[in-house]
C-alpha cells in the first residue's frame, strides 16, 4: 500500500440547504459530477420560481439539464440555455417559466469555467481575501431578458469558490439591521471573518456555516425562501487510513502495525481484535472510552497514535448509513465521529484484515468476511460517486 505518493490539489465540494420555512421540499437543486473521460467536475445550482414543490421541478429539471450540457465537451453555452429556458413549464399563475442557473465546471489542471444566469454573484477567495474576477455578458434574442455572466480563471492552491441562492442573500430583508437583506457583501464578510480564524475550514462545514448564520439572521430564524450554499476548496488533499479485521496470516500483524504506525494523516482502527493487534505489536496501552459507553452502540477505546479506535462491523454499518443519508451534521457517537472523519478527508486507505473471527466463525458460510467486504465497498462507492474522494483498498 503506497499511501506517500504525491498528489496534485484536490478538490473538496459540498452543499448545504434549508427549506423554506413551512415546506417539506426544497425549490433549490444542486447536483455535481465527476466525469469519467476527463475527469472534469461539473457543478450546477438552479433555484425555481416560487417555492414548494413547482419550484423543485423547475430548478430539477434546470439543474439536470444543466448537468448534461455541461459534460459535453465545447458545447455552446447561449445554444443551450435557451433549449433549458424553452423546456421549462410555464407556471399557470405567473404565466412564466423561470429558474436561475450558476454551472461550473473544474478541469483537472484547475482551469475554471462559471455560467451565471439569474443566481447572485459568486464568491472567490484567494490567500483568505475575496478578490473580483473579469466577466463577458451574453445575451439570448429569444430570451432578451435573460442575461448570463461567463467567468474563466485558474483556481491556485487554497482558493475557495463559494455560490449561493437568493435565499441566502436576501436573508432578513426588511429587517431594521439589514433592510436589503445580507447580501453578497455581508456573506462575503462573513467568509472572511470564518477563514481569519479557520483557514483549513473544509467545504462541508463552511457551507453548513453560511447557511446556518443566513437562517440566523431571518427574525425567529424563519426563512421566507429555499437556501442553499456550495463551497469548493483546493487544497493538497488530506489522507486517512482505515484499518479494520484481523490479517489473514498473523505473520502480517507487524506490517500492518507498521503501515499504521508511519501513515501521514488521520487513522481510525475499527474492530477489537484489530485494536489489540496494533497494541501489542506497538506496546502501546488500549484503554475502553467510559464516556462513550450508550445502549445504542459498542463504545470507544483510545490509543496512543490513533485518532479513532471503534468496534467493527456495526459501526461500519452505522457509518455507512450516515453517509448515504448525508446529514449536514453527523451524530457524536462512534460511527458518526468515522463517518466525520472520511467527509473530511480527500484519500482514504482502508486496509482490511481477511481472517474470520474465531468467536463468529462458521465454517460454512464465512458471513463476517464477506460482510466486512462489502461493507467496505459499500463505503468506497459512497466516497468515490457522492463526495468526489479517491479511495484505495488493501486486503491482507
Amino acid at each position: 500500500m503506497n499511501t506517500n505518493s504525491e498528489h496534485p490539489l484536490f478538490l473538496d465540494l459540498a452543499y448545504s440547504q434549508c427549506n423554506k420555512h413551512g415546506e417539506s421540499i426544497c425549490g433549490d437543486a444542486f447536483r455535481f459530477e465527476k466525469s469519467d473521460s476527463d475527469g472534469r467536475v461539473v457543478a450546477v445550482l438552479s433555484d425555481g420560481l416560487g417555492s414548494g414543490v413547482k419550484a423543485n421541478i423547475l430548478a430539477s429539471m434546470t439543474a439536470t439539464m444543466a448537468s448534461k450540457f455541461a459534460a459535453v465537451p465545447n458545447y455552446s453555452i447561449l445554444h443551450a440555455a435557451e433549449i433549458m429556458m424553452s423546456a421549462l413549464p410555464i407556471c399557470q399563475v405567473r404565466k412564466i417559466s423561470y429558474a436561475t442557473f450558476t454551472i461550473l465546471n473544474a478541469w483537472p489542471d484547475f482551469s475554471i469555467r462559471i455560467v451565471e444566469m439569474g443566481n447572485p454573484p459568486f464568491l472567490l477567495f484567494r490567500q483568505g481575501e475575496p478578490i473580483k474576477i473579469p466577466f463577458e455578458r451574453l445575451e439570448s434574442e429569444q430570451w432578451n431578458d435573460r442575461k448570463m455572466k461567463i467567468y474563466h480563471f485558474t483556481a491556485q492552491n487554497e482558493d475557495r469558490i463559494i455560490f449561493f441562492s437568493d435565499g441566502i442573500s436576501q436573508a432578513a430583508m426588511g429587517t431594521p439591521e439589514w433592510p436589503l437583506g445580507w447580501r453578497e457583501s455581508g456573506c462575503a464578510a462573513f467568509v472572511n471573518e470564518i477563514l481569519g480564524k479557520t483557514p483549513s475550514i473544509s467545504s462541508h462545514e463552511l457551507c453548513n456555516a453560511i447557511t446556518k448564520e443566513a437562517r440566523r439572521k431571518e427574525p425567529r430564524r424563519i426563512n421566507k425562501d429555499d437556501m442553499t450554499c456550495a463551497s469548493l476548496y483546493f487544497r493538497h488533499p488530506r489522507k486517512m487510513l482505515i484499518f479494520t479485521g484481523p490479517p489473514y496470516d498473523r505473520k502480517h500483524d507487524a506490517e500492518c502495525a507498521r503501515i499504521i504506525d508511519t501513515f501521514d494523516g488521520e487513522k481510525a482502527v475499527c474492530g477489537g481484535t484489530s485494536a489489540e493487534i496494533i497494541a501489542r505489536e506497538l506496546n502501546r496501552e488500549l484503554k475502553m472510552d467510559l464516556g462513550s459507553i450508550s445502549s445504542e452502540m459498542p463504545p470507544m477505546s483510545t490509543m496512543q497514535g490513533i485518532d479513532l479506535v471503534t468496534e467493527g462491523i456495526f459501526t461500519l454499518t452505522k457509518a455507512t448509513g450516515y453517509l448515504e443519508k448525508a446529514d449536514a451534521f453527523m451524530p457524536r457517537n462512534p460511527a458518526g465521529l468515522l463517518a466525520e472523519m472520511m467527509r473530511r478527508n480527500d484519500l482514504i486507505y482502508f486496509l482490511v484484515g481477511t481472517r474470520i473471527n474465531e468467536a463468529h466463525q462458521d465454517p460454512n458460510l464465512p458471513q463476517e468476511l464477506e460482510l466486512r467486504r462489502n461493507i467496505v465497498q459499500r463505503i468506497a462507492g459512497i466516497l468515490k460517486n457522492q463526495l468526489l474522494k479517491k479511495v484505495d483498498i488493501k486486503y491482507v
